[in-house]
Formats: C-alpha cells, sequence, structure tokens
C-alpha cells in the first residue's frame, strides 16, 4: 500500500445558539418557553429548544381540522406527509388559529413539545366549546449539528453478585445538511456516557435445587462439575461461523463462549443430564436457539445453523375497504423476515392508534364505525433487523341513509364520427352518460375478513337505446339512464412482455420465471411471457434465471395495473461474463468495470483460501470465475438493472438510491461446477468516479434480496490509498473506498449511496398529436433514467444512476427522479415511453421548440432545456426526450404548476390540472376512430357494460380482430368498418359499431399504401348462450375499386356460409371468422386480457404481415386480404363555379338558352312514341324507352351534364 499522504483538516465553527436565535426574539413573539404542560389551560403560542447554527421558519402545516375529538396537528403525522419540509429536531415552534390568532390568545387549553407537536382536545374544552383549527409552523436551521438520542444503558460489566461494574450508553453528532468530505459536524459534549451499577448482593443460602450438580455461584445455573458441552455453528450453506456469542436462552447478555475461526465453541460446567436451551447470536445473522441432548456421558454436542438476517417485508397489506357507519371492519397486515417481526403498529391518516384503546396486533379491528374514522389506514412491522411499512389502505364509511351510488348518471361526451353533424347544434359530441367510479359497501357474507369477497361498485343498473341524428344518417346509442349498486367488474390482472439480452436483443429462451421462491412460468422461444397476478398482489417481485446459465440472473420489481388488465413490459438481462480461471490458494483480484479508454470503477480482492463448497468445506483447486459489472457509464445497460434500487430505512419507510455500479459472481468448481462461497473479499471503488463528493461519506455495499427486490446494506466503506496503473500512461496514488462482505446465498451486490435530492416529473399520453384532454392514455409504460450532469459539472456526463417506471393513470403519471435546486444541470434524465411493445413519440424540440406542443410554458422551458432524441440528428428516432431536472424554485410562481415537482408535492403531482405543464408521448397514428354504440373506456375495464350490443362481450377476456386491406394509389385513403349483428336473433341487424383508419404508406413501394382495420370479432355474446358472426362492410372512401380477395380468405367464407352478396365493387362484405384465421388469410387475431394490449399486438403484426412478428413500418405486399385501386379522379371539365369566376357573362347566357330549350323539350315530350316491348323482352331491357331526340335537346343534354360537373 503506498504512502498515506497528510490531510489538513479545517473546522468550521458556527455561530453561538443566542445569536442563531435572534431573528425570533422581536416585539411580535412572547417570551419563550421550553415545552408546556398538560395541565395549562394556557399556553404560549412557541415552543423554543437549544441549538447550533442559523435558523429559519417552516411554511405553516393543517393536517387536521376540530371535528370528532380536536384538532392534532402531530409531528409524526406532518412529517409523514410532507417528509422533509420538516428538520429532524426542530428548536421552535408556532402555532396560530386560522383565522391568525395566536394559541395563547385563544383562550383554550392546549398541549405542544417539540418531540410530538400540538394538539387541542374538545372534550378539555370550558363551556361546551370546541377547539378552533389550528395550523402550526417549526423553526428549523438549515445546517444543523445535533446530537441524536442517547442509546439504552449496556449491560453491567459484571455478572457476579454483589459485584461493582460500569454501564455504557452512547449518541452521534449527525447533521441534517451533507457535509464536506472528512469534516466533522461539531456538538458540544461528549459521545458517551458512563455509570456505575452493580449486582444484586450475594445471599447466604441459594434456594435452587439441581438435580445434577451443583448452583453456580450466582445462583443462575446449575454446573456439573467435569462435564463438557461442545458445539459448532455454522451458515445455512455450511460454512463455519466464527466470532458468534454463545449463552443460555434465558440470559442471552451473559456470553458462556466464543465460536473460533472453524465454528467451534466448549462450555465447561453444563450438566449433560438434562437438557439445556442456548442462544447463538453474531451480528448480521438472525439469533438461533439449540438445545441440547440429555446424556449420561458428562459431555454435550450441539451444532447450531445460522441464517443471514433479513429486514421485514411486509407479505400481506391492508386492502381499501367500504362500510356504512355503525359497522365494522378487518384491516390485516402480514410481515415476513429473520428474524420474524414481533411488533406491529397501526396508524391513521398517519397518526400512530392507541394499542390499548384498539387492542390491535398483526390485524386492527375497528367496531361501530364513525364517520370521522374513515381515511387512510397503514401499519408498520418491526423486528430486531428493522421495520418496515405497508401501502395505505383507504376505508371509506358511508352515513346511514345515504345511497352509496347517485342514481342520476355523470355527463360523459364521447365523439361521434367525423361525417356526424347533428342539425341544429353541429356539435362532435354526444352525452352518453355514465356512473360515477366508487365502491358500495353491499352485503358481505363475512364483514371480518382481511380480503372482503365478491365487492359491490356503482355501475349501470339500466339503459335505452337512442338514435343520433347525424344529418345524412343516424347512429344508434346505449345511453345509461340510471345508476346502481351491483357485484363489481373483476378483470384478470396480468404482466406481459419480452425477455432479451441488453447489447443485441437476444431472447432468454425458455428460461424459468420465478415469484419468491415458486417456479410460475417459462419464457417462450421468442423470449415471450404472461403471468397471471393475484388480486392482492401489492408487490410484484420476479426473477428471471436462465438454465443454460449465459444469462444472469435478474430479479425485476414489475409494475402493474391493480384495476386489470395487461401491462407489457420489455425486460433486458445481462450476458454473463466468460469465466476465468483462478487460484483459490492464492489471492485474486477482480476489476468491476472495462470500458475501452477507461479505469475500472473498482475492484473485487479475494484473500487466499477464502473459496469454500455448500458444506462448510474448504476448496483449493482452480475456480471458474465469472464477475458481471453493470456499469452506469454505459446507458444501454441501465434498463437491465436488478431490483428497483430502493432500500428500506430504520423507520420503515422505502428509499431511492443512486448506484455507482451492480455486479454479479458466480464462483464454481472447475470439475463438478458446483457452486462456490467466499469468506470475507474486499470490494474497492476507485473515488475518482464519485465526482459528487457529498455521496462519498455516504457510500455503502449493499446486496439484493431477490424475493422482497429490496437491497440490503452489507457494510460501509472506509480509506485506502494505492499505487497503480489500470490502463494508465503512468502510474499514481489514487484513493479508494473499501467494503468488506462474504458471498453466501446472494450473488448481487450493489454501491449505492442514498440520495435525498429528489422530485416528481409530470408526463401524459395522448393518442394522437392532437394532445386532447379526451385522448389521455392509460397503461403506458413510462421509465425514466437518471443521468449524471452535462460536461463543465462536477460529474461524469455518460453515467447513469436510476431507472424508474411508472404505468399513466387517468392523469398521467408522476414520476421519481433525482433533481437540484441550485444547478438546473446538476441531474438530467432520458424519458421513454412504451404501449404494449410499441414506443410512442415524444413531442418534437425542432426546428423550433413550441412550448404549446411540448406542455411546458416559457420560460421555464429554457430553463429544462428539452430536447427530443433527434434534436441534433434527424436520423434518429423520436421516442425519447432528455431534460435537466431543475428543482422548481417556490418563490416562483412560473415553476409552481409543473413539470417538476418537489418530492413533498406528490400529491400536487398526481392531481395536476390538464393544463399544467407536463411532457407528452403521442402515437403515431392518423385519422383514427372508434365508435361504439355501447359506451366503453378501455383504459378502465371497469366500465364494461353487460349489453348485446356491447363490443367487448366478456370483461375477462378481449380479443381483437384486424383485417389487413392493401390500396393502390397516390393518395392514403380512410378505411370504414361498419360491424352489424349478423346471426344472433337479438342483434341481427343492430349496428355494434364503426372504426376508421387512414391507410399508412409502404416506404419501399411506390403507390402504395395499407390499412389495418379492426372490425368486431365473431364469438359469444355477453350472455354466453349463443354465437353470432358479426357482418362486417369494408367501404374505402373515395374513388376506390376492389381488384383483388385473398384466395384462401375467399376459400373460408365460402365453405362456412351464409356468404353475403357482393355486388358492388366499391365494398366488401362478410360474415367475420369464427376461427381465429392467420397472416395467411390477411386476418389478425389476438386475445389478451386487456384491450389495447390485444390490439396492438394485432396491428404490429397486421403491419408485419405475419401471425407472430411485430413492426411499425407498413409491409403492404405480405398477409393482405383485400386489394383496392384508388387512383385519383382527374377532373376534365370546369365547374358551375369555376366557370362563373372565369368568364360569367357567356356562363350566364348559356343557362338561359339552356331554361329556353327545356320548356320547349317539355311540348314535344306529348308526342313522343313509347314502343312497348314484349313482356319477355321488357325483363331484359329494363323497361328502356325510345324517344326520339332533336339536336337541341341533345345539347340540352350535355349542358345538364356540364352543369352536373
Amino acid at each position: 500500500m503506498g504512502d498515506f499522504t497528510k490531510v489538513v483538516i479545517l473546522l468550521c465553527f458556527l455561530a453561538p445558539a443566542t445569536l442563531a436565535l435572534g431573528s425570533v426574539w422581536n416585539s411580535s413573539h412572547l417570551e419563550p418557553r421550553a415545552q408546556s404542560d398538560g395541565n395549562d389551560k394556557k399556553i404560549n403560542h412557541q415552543v423554543f429548544a437549544d441549538t447550533t447554527g442559523v435558523t429559519e421558519w417552516t411554511s405553516w402545516f393543517n393536517i387536521d381540522h376540530p371535528g370528532g375529538n380536536g384538532d392534532y396537528e402531530r409531528l409524526e403525522a406532518i412529517r409523514f406527509y410532507y417528509r422533509e419540509r420538516v428538520c429532524v429536531r426542530p428548536t421552535a415552534m408556532e402555532a396560530r388559529t386560522t383565522d391568525w390568532v395566536a394559541a395563547a390568545d385563544t383562550g383554550e387549553v392546549v398541549h405542544s413539545s417539540l418531540e410530538k407537536g400540538f394538539w387541542c382536545v374538545n372534550k378539555e374544552q370550558p363551556y361546551g366549546r370546541t377547539c378552533s383549527n389550528y395550523h402550526v409552523r417549526f423553526h428549523c436551521p438549515p445546517v444543523q449539528a445535533y446530537w441524536t438520542d442517547w442509546s439504552e444503558w449496556g449491560s453491567c460489566s459484571t455478572g457476579a453478585c454483589g459485584d461493582v461494574g460500569v454501564q455504557v450508553r452512547q449518541r452521534k453528532c449527525v447533521s441534517n445538511q451533507p457535509v464536506p468530505l472528512l469534516l466533522v459536524p461539531a456538538c458540544q459534549g461528549h459521545h458517551s456516557e458512563r455509570k456505575e451499577c452493580s449486582t444484586p448482593p450475594c445471599t447466604d443460602k441459594c434456594l435452587m435445587v439441581c438435580a445434577e450438580g451443583l448452583p453456580s455461584a450466582d445462583c443462575s445455573r446449575c454446573l456439573c462439575e467435569g462435564h463438557m458441552l461442545q458445539g459448532e455453528v455454522y451458515t445455512v450453506t455450511g460454512v463455519p461461523v466464527g466470532g458468534g456469542t454463545v449463552a443460555l436462552a434465558d440470559q442471552p447478555k451473559v456470553a458462556l463462549a466464543q465460536t473460533d475461526h472453524e465454528g467451534r465453541f466448549r462450555v465447561p460446567g453444563v450438566c449433560s443430564s438434562s437438557p439445556t436451551l442456548l442462544s447463538v447470536r453474531k451480528e448480521r445473522f438472525s439469533p438461533a436457539a439449540v438445545s441440547t441432548s440429555s446424556n449420561a456421558t458428562g459431555l454435550s454436542w450441539v451444532r447450531a445453523v445460522l441464517g443471514s438476517t433479513e429486514k421485514p417485508y411486509i407479505s400481506k397489506h391492508p386492502e381499501n375497504k367500504v362500510r356504512y357507519e355503525g359497522g365494522r371492519v378487518l384491516l390485516c397486515c402480514k410481515a415476513t423476515g429473520s428474524p420474524t417481526p414481533d411488533k406491529y403498529y397501526w396508524y391513521h391518516n398517519g397518526t400512530l392508534l392507541d394499542r390499548t384503546v384498539f387492542k390491535y396486533e398483526e390485524d386492527l379491528v375497528l367496531r361501530d364505525l364513525k364517520l370521522g374514522q374513515a381515511g387512510h389506514y397503514h401499519c408498520k412491522a418491526s423486528s430486531p433487523a428493522g421495520s418496515i411499512k405497508s401501502s395505505q389502505a383507504f376505508l371509506t364509511v358511508i352515513e346511514r341513509g345515504t345511497p352509496a351510488c347517485n342514481a342520476t348518471p355523470e355527463n360523459h361526451n364521447i365523439r361521434l364520427p367525423m361525417d356526424c353533424v347533428q342539425p341544429g347544434t353541429d356539435s362532435k359530441y354526444y352525452n352518453a352518460g355514465r356512473c360515477p367510479h366508487n365502491k358500495c359497501a353491499g352485503s358481505l357474507d363475512s364483514d371480518l375478513r382481511c380480503r372482503d369477497g365478491a365487492g359491490y361498485c356503482c355501475g349501470v343498473q339500466d339503459m335505452e337505446t337512442r338514435t343520433i341524428d347525424c344529418g345524412r344518417y343516424s347512429l344508434p346509442i346505449r345511453a345509461v339512464t340510471q345508476c346502481g349498486c351491483k357485484k363489481c367488474v373483476q378483470p384478470s390482472v396480468m404482466v406481459r412482455g419480452r425477455v432479451v439480452s441488453a447489447d443485441n436483443n437476444e431472447p432468454l429462451r425458455f428460461g424459468h420465471i420465478y415469484i419468491g421462491k415458486e417456479r410460475v412460468s417459462t419464457t417462450g422461444y421468442q423470449g415471450g411471457f404472461t403471468l397471471h397476478i393475484a388480486q392482492d398482489t401489492a408487490r410484484l417481485v420476479v426473477n428471471f434465471v436462465d438454465p443454460t446459465e449465459k444469462f444472469i440472473d435478474t430479479p425485476k420489481v414489475f409494475i402493474f395495473d391493480k384495476r386489470g388488465g395487461s401491462i407489457y413490459h420489455d425486460v433486458k438481462v445481462m450476458k454473463k461474463q466468460t469465466p476465468i480461471d483462478i487460484n483459490a490458494g492464492e489471492t485474486n483480484t477482480i476489476e468491476l468495470g472495462e470500458i475501452k479508454g477507461e479505469d475500472p470503477i473498482g475492484q473485487i480482492v479475494i484473500p487466499p483460501n477464502s473459496f469454500h463448497r455448500e458444506n462448510g468445506e474448504l476448496y483449493e483447486g482452480t475456480v471458474k470465475a465469472s464477475v458481471t459489472f453493470i456499469d452506469p457509464r454505459n446507458i444501454t445497460t441501465a434498463a437491465a438493472a436488478p431490483g428497483d434500487l430502493n432500500f428500506v430505512d430504520d423507520e420503515g419507510d422505502m428509499l431511492p438510491l443512486r448506484t455507482y455500479g451492480m455486479f454479479s459472481v458466480d464462483f464454481r468448481d472447475e470439475s463438478n461446477k458446483e457452486a462456490l462461497g467466499t469468506g470475507a473479499v474486499q470490494v474497492l471503488l476507485d473515488t475518482q468516479h464519485v465526482k459528487m463528493e457529498e455521496h462519498i461519506p455516504k457510500m455503502k455495499l449493499w446486496s439484493l434480496n431477490i424475493e422482497t427486490g429490496v437491497w440490503e446494506e452489507e457494510s460501509d466503506f472506509s480509506y485506502t490509498r494505492a499505487t497503480g496503473s489500470h490502463g494508465r500512461t503512468k502510474r499514481e496514488e489514487r484513493t479508494f473506498l473499501i467494503g468488506n462482505m462474504e458471498i453466501r446465498e446472494r450473488r448481487l451486490f450493489n454501491l449505492d449511496v442514498p440520495e435525498n435530492r429528489r422530485c416528481y416529473v409530470k408526463v401524459r399520453a395522448y393518442m394522437s398529436e392532437k394532445f386532447l384532454a379526451s385522448e389521455q392514455l392509460e397503461g403506458v409504460v413510462i421509465s425514466l433514467i437518471n443521468l449524471e450532469p452535462k460536461p463543465g459539472y462536477s460529474s461524469n456526463p455518460r453515467a447513469w444512476g436510476r431507472f424508474d417506471s411508472v404505468i399513466t393513470g387517468h392523469n398521467g403519471a408522476c414520476l421519481p427522479a433525482f433533481c437540484d435546486a441550485q444547478r438546473p444541470d446538476a441531474y438530467t434524465a432520458y424519458v421513454t415511453a412504451i404501449m404494449g411493445g410499441e414506443e410512442l413519440e415524444a413531442a418534437p424540440s425542432s426546428p423550433k421548440m413550441n412550448p404549446n406542443i411540448i406542455g411546458v410554458s416559457q420560460p421555464y422551458l429554457d430553463k429544462i432545456d428539452y430536447q427530443r432524441s433527434d434534436h441534433n440528428d434527424p436520423a434518429l428516432k423520436k421516442t425519447a426526450f432528455r431534460i435537466n431536472l431543475a428543482k422548481p424554485n417556490p418563490n416562483n410562481v412560473e415553476e409552481a404548476n409543473g413539470p417538476i415537482y418537489p418530492y413533498r408535492n406528490l400529491i400536487a403531482c398526481e392531481n395536476a390540472e390538464i393544463n399544467d405543464n407536463h411532457f407528452r408521448f403521442f402515437r403515431v397514428e392518423k385519422d383514427k376512430y372508434e365508435y361504439n354504440v355501447v359506451p366503453f373506456q378501455e383504459n378502465d375495464l371497469t366500465t364494461w357494460t353487460g349489453d348485446y350490443l356491447s363490443w367487448w362481450p366478456n370483461p375477462q377476456e378481449f380479443r381483437a380482430c384486424f383485417i389487413k386491406i392493401k390500396v393502390q394509389g397516390q393518395k392514403e385513403v380512410m378505411v370504414r368498418s361498419k360491424n352489424k349483428g349478423g346471426t344472433h336473433r337479438a342483434t341481427k341487424g343492430k349496428l355494434y359499431g364503426i372504426r376508421d383508419i387512414r391507410s399508412t404508406r409502404d416506404l419501399r413501394e411506390a403507390n402504395t399504401s395499407a390499412a389495418c382495420v379492426e372490425f368486431k370479432c365473431s364469438g359469444m355474446l355477453f350472455d354466453q348462450a349463443e354465437v353470432d358472426r358479426s357482418l362486417i362492410s369494408l367501404l374505402p372512401q373515395g374513388n376506390c375499386r376492389r381488384i383483388g380477395i385473398n384466395n384462401l380468405l375467399q376459400e373460408y367464407l365460402t365453405k362456412h356460409p351464409p356468404v353475403p352478396q357482393n355486388n358492388e365493387s366499391h365494398a366488401f362484405t362478410m360474415l367475420a371468422p369464427v376461427d381465429p384465421l392467420g397472416h395467411n388469410y390477411g386476418i389478425y387475431t389476438v386475445t389478451d386480457q386487456n384491450p389495447r394490449v390485444a390490439k396492438e399486438i394485432a396491428i404490429g403484426r397486421c403491419f408485419d404481415g405475419t401471425s407472430d412478428g411485430f413492426s411499425r413500418e407498413m409491409k403492404s405486399d405480405s398477409g393482405v386480404a383485400l386489394t383496392f385501386s384508388c387512383p385519383e379522379r382527374k377532373i376534365t371539365r370546369e365547374s358551375l363555379f369555376q366557370r362563373l369566376q372565369t368568364n360569367p357573362g357567356q356562363t350566364l347566357s348559356q343557362m338561359a338558352r339552356d331554361m329556353r330549350e327545356s320548356e320547349g323539350l317539355q311540348v314535344q315530350r306529348s308526342s313522343t312514341q313509347v314502343v312497348a316491348y314484349p313482356s319477355e323482352q321488357r325483363s331484359r331491357s329494363q323497361g328502356r324507352r325510345v324517344t326520339s331526340v332533336s339536336p337541341v335537346s341533345r345539347r340540352r343534354v350535355t349542358s345538364r351534364g356540364q352543369l352536373r360537373q
């Protein structure tokens, strides 16, 4: 190791506390007071505490109102909702009513505490008054050094009776702001305290009765002279555990022995004639209890197995419930971990519920429900390994006598076809009505279940058929007339996708898919997979395992739509690094990161004789070592990151990590490929790659729990210096961070720091580039990659730090991201959107940025520096954009409404108005329209209505059908499908819906385009009683003529009568096939639990002209069903309007002559002779008449023909 350089540590002295608090001592404030007693009738409206540093006030908080028991502004609840807006240790607090009256001037009995907050209880107020509505604010130092709470007093240093020892307790000096490297926060006082302790006095006589042996000196156990207890301690993989503590189970703090490096221990005096229960403990392992066996030999032998500590993880989350006032409800929570969590806490709207009042453990039972008990509930589970919070469940309490569902439908305007113009209004919309999306209490067979049975929702009770007058034609529609409570539609929840390599999209063929420890599915030949998700799943962790070991095992945390349907995920995995041979008896160094021309990010150093087999036996041969590093300097690896880069803090909150690299290790026996583990190994991180100095002291080494998808801490890092080249032209001294770990069950590790500079980014997806509010897309997977800053800032511009994905809902999506308030370009982001495997386009940024198109107003848009991926190179794809993550300035109104929101303003982001700033994606589809007689929102499956005329007859399964039509002509044309009932007695001749789509140009073939037109599939209707073969009419709109029909399709339709007449050459009519025909017929059918996904897959296959491919480039020569010729109509004569403009005098004269000739023709018609044909000829001649036509009449006909032109 190289020489250490001297480091000069500068200690910054903070201003005295009296100076810091000077800002609050003015005439408008009362005298300071340290605390208030609960028995006081009045308190001052400020509470102060000592601190160090410069202080400032927070904004005002008001999270409760005085209804119910009173007004409770609890500090814990305020932190839950506003997180970082309140410092760890407030120095003062001020309380006022919402009418701005100080708490001390109200005459009310109130309570306050800097640890608990502020509260006012209604029943304590005099004369039957109720508490006022208060809001509070806190005094916080922006840079604050403070001591943590004292730990509990340690055990007494002596165990003998009547002896005197020492007890120790400790605390830490911490700061609420990042401090410069190696700068220790200055706190006044000592970090530890000692006090004298003593054990109980020795009694003259021990009353313990021993069946064998004699009582010990302290009368705590029986000792047998000459007896010996021997034992060994191993991990679950058979590795000896050294440094473990052995104690009696009833005296776990009194150590009897320590295990040696082979995991063995000896305890003399333990009687062998009766069982003895022992406790074995070691840091980062779960304690184990083991009992000795009884024998008469005087020698006892035990073996203990220690499993790794695992933090608690919620396996059952509380669920949303709806109840009537006066009812009861059961909310359930269950956590796993090692050791098993043994403490549960329940919270209502962020406030801890009193255990003595509600008497809860894992489950919470609420009886005789009041309206005030509605709200959010969550639980927190704790064990010695840590804590975890559940997701929130919302309890709705409906007042007695109040209907849960409003019978009057809400307004719901549906868009009409482009050629439908309602006389008198010219409106393109019609109000079809809809029912509100709320749940009903319903009738429950048991109201005390963790999960209610079939739920009840507000749904359609009655509909009526109406006719929409479109001028030239009419449209039927089924409108909602009454709503009511009925059983909720329970659509299936699915996750679909494809698993491919991150570098070249090679599919993971026949890979094993695990959820937890259970293998649930297998990927297909092309890497595709489908997973059915249980209704109560809150967090979906899926592990992809390659049985051929070509790819590393990759756990993924999938987002999904709880309302039903399937979400498509494009999963990237890393190929396993080619194994190298290393000698187990030597020190081995493996570098992390192999980017050409760059230094490695770090190293793994394995000491000699560190490898062992699963049974703990030392391995001494050649090791096949494969270490695969996911390098953040390569942005293509971001999507392959395992897990979701989150960890759980001590309070149970899931927080984000910023990575500096991840690696997967695979060590195997050269001969039989047996997996090998290691003892302690070192991980070195080169600090030159950590450009943000504030990250260095917070850097930790983490391992991934593949069952929970959560990263758990392995070790901290310490400093060292080394001299080396590592690809450099000269050797130089560099600084490394060193962490230690053992490779046991877990094989995925991470170099990460927690990052508290967080924001949310608002993104919406639309059906088209018109960006209409009514055409927002739900179920789109939006992904955001956090990138390092731009050149010129102290960071590597190529590196990524985090990868997140969110699904769009009815109001878009809010993506978590890192941001910075000081420098707009401190963090940047790369954002993409995908729906059913299709990449959506981002709003353009060139040739000129248009705020109305991008969705962000100026000057914030310039500050964000929005650029679409093709901004500088038009040849690149248009499916992503890059932005600076500039944290909004709270004092700037123009930055208050998005698109970037502070982390504490998640609710504001989720509830943002459509006109607020946001980023946009859209589907590249022109002139597409869908009309359903029974309205249905495909992005919300719960809006499905059971009706014979429903386009989708089954809410559990959606079958999409498309037909491919080729168009020969210079221009793209609109193609319409009219879909009617064909054979079912209840729907025959009735309209299901209309689909319009414009053909897409084939870029490979001139004057050719094609259209993939959706039509109503044949099959069972909603009652599942009888099949209807839908009658489909396909009409290209223009001067089109049908010139070809797919032979196989024609043959199928002929063999499956009835066959509709196709006398008109400008259209085509058929009874839709019942069978799922393929591309050879020009028909594309896909079934899925989500209608949008089914349609996207079918369209992709139709564009590609195959039954299993996918494309967004039209291939008009493959998989075609019908061919139409649509030439442009040539204009050979001028119209009347054109002739009036060019030669009005001559045109008017011609019109007068024609009128006079028309009058003369009327006289001649009276003498016209009619020749009657024989009856047998009349039918052939279609009643033709023979007349004598004069030249004048001939001219008249010609003139009229010209007028018609």
